[in-house]
């Protein structure tokens, strides 16, 4: 029994394109799979400089709103438990266990 092969794969051209297409896709230095994992790593790049700008944003808003006097009474109240010199100031810590 003879297995006849079509002669599209016979010809030489078709041949050399599709070994050209797999080694392109797949062995090449600049390949598809190279690319791929190069598109992911930016992928996350991005979000990270996403997050970090934020992060920068809400600073800056922190920054700006300390450079008031409000703003640095607040701060120095609520963080740095100063108080004025005819206040008392109590803190009240909450116990998180369950006896």
């Amino acid at each position: 029994m003879k297995i006849k092969i079509p002669s599209i794969f016979k010809n030489i051209y078709f041949i050399i394109f599709f070994l050209f297409t797999i080694w392109m896709l797949f062995f090449d230095s600049n390949s598809w799979l190279v690319h791929r994992e190069l598109n992911a790593k930016i992928d996350k790049l991005e979000n990270q400089k996403e997050f970090y700008n934020k992060g920068i944003n809400l600073d800056k808003e922190k920054l700006t709103k300390m450079k008031t006097d409000s703003g640095l009474e607040e701060y120095a109240r609520e963080k740095l438990y100063m108080k004025k010199e005819d206040e008392e100031i109590f803190i009240i810590a909450f116990d998180t266990l369950n006896e």
